[in-house]
């Protein structure tokens, strides 16, 4: 089995099942930011299995940094017609002479570690780099441009279901703060550029997106779960997993960043959960060991009386209120076993090396 077919099958499978949103798409030039990440190569493998299915001439663009994980991403992918790979950093201008119609800005620092670690360069990354994108989207008079923004956005706050203005508190002291804090004044820029320079730009605010396409190394807090499953070891947890949040699939967030692309309003945000999968961070991991029982995995608490080193979060209860991307039309379809089951797949077999073809 191939990590990319074994997701390109599970991506054509979901389009054959939803309306058909893509005809604006055609013939059109779509540039993807962050496309080895794990939202941005969803987005390439999403679109390319929507080109195939429904012969579009979608040309995509992929902007990425490091060849060596554009080959473990994609794989043979790579070499499809459809696809043009471009290396560059958003920190710097994107040299691209051809036209470009929309653009999908995924790109950013996403370890928690890296938030306090770095934290210059998290806020850097957020406005530098989605600044760069806006200018080119204003150069380029593209039809559409989306920034891909964070729950974190709504900081700590007593509303569980939490509409798109409705915010809470974030201590800007905090160097933990650099990531939420650089996605607020990012969403800030993007309207400003909106309101100033007509650029047609939409925000979508992402809650803890996994599923298909987790690589093994990932060291987000799913992933290190979905490890302790695969390796028959205890999860471990350094909190008290109190932090209450909803989650969505990686294909289900695919689809719901380009509903939003073509539909959004200009200058809006548009929440993407799927809100039934509402679980606090304990009993997540104690479902999964319920639900794996062969990995005789157990949940074990190792509370970390230091824990801003990890770059954890405050604790939180949310879940993002999601009417109003659904009254365009969107609503995910994969349940929290359905993540689980396609991420710890997705990992067993780029452990194996068999990404790569």
């Amino acid at each position: 089995m191939n990590l990319v077919n074994d997701e390109m099958n599970k991506i054509k499978k979901y389009v054959n099942e939803i309306d058909n949103l893509f005809d604006d798409l055609r013939g059109s030039t779509i540039l993807i930011t962050g496309s080895t990440g794990l939202i941005g190569s969803q987005l390439v493998k999403f679109l390319a299995a929507v080109n195939r299915i429904n012969n579009l001439k979608i040309k995509i663009i992929a902007l990425a940094r490091n060849a060596s994980k554009v080959s473990k991403v994609f794989g043979d992918l790579a070499k499809y017609p459809e696809l043009e790979i471009i290396y560059g950093d958003i920190l710097n201008d994107i040299q691209y002479e051809k036209q470009i119609d929309y653009i999908i800005h995924s790109a950013s620092i996403t370890a928690s570690k890296d938030f306090v670690e770095y934290p210059v360069e998290t806020i850097h990354t957020a406005l530098s780099g989605t600044e760069n994108m806006l200018k080119l989207a204003k150069d380029k008079k593209v039809k559409s441009i989306i920034y891909i923004s964070s729950l974190e956005i709504y900081g700590i706050t007593k509303e569980i279901d939490i509409k798109e203005n409705e915010y809470g508190y974030i201590e800007h002291l905090n160097v933990r703060s650099s990531y939420s804090e650089g996605k607020r004044m990012a969403e800030c820029l993007c309207c400003s550029y909106y309101k100033e320079y007509k650029v047609p730009v939409k925000i979508i605010r992402l809650t803890q997106s996994f599923g298909s396409g987790v690589m093994y190394d990932d060291n987000r807090v799913f992933a290190q779960f979905a490890r302790g499953i695969i390796e028959n070891k205890n999860i471990v947890l350094y909190t008290r997993g109190e932090t209450m949040r909803s989650y969505l699939h990686t294909i289900d967030a695919a689809y719901a960043i380009i509903t939003v692309l073509l539909k959004g309003k200009n200058g809006e945000a548009y929440n993407a959960a799927n809100q039934d999968t509402m679980i606090s961070i304990a009993n997540m991991a104690q479902r999964l060991v319920e639900n794996y029982p062969q990995s005789k995995s157990q949940v074990v608490f190792e509370v970390d009386k230091n824990i801003e080193k990890r770059g954890f979060n405050p604790v939180v209860k949310i879940n993002l209120n999601t009417e109003k991307i659904n009254e365009l039309g969107w609503t995910p379809k994969f349940s929290l076993e359905d993540m689980y089951e396609d991420m710890i797949e997705s990992m067993k077999i780029s452990q194996k090396g068999e990404g790569i073809v």
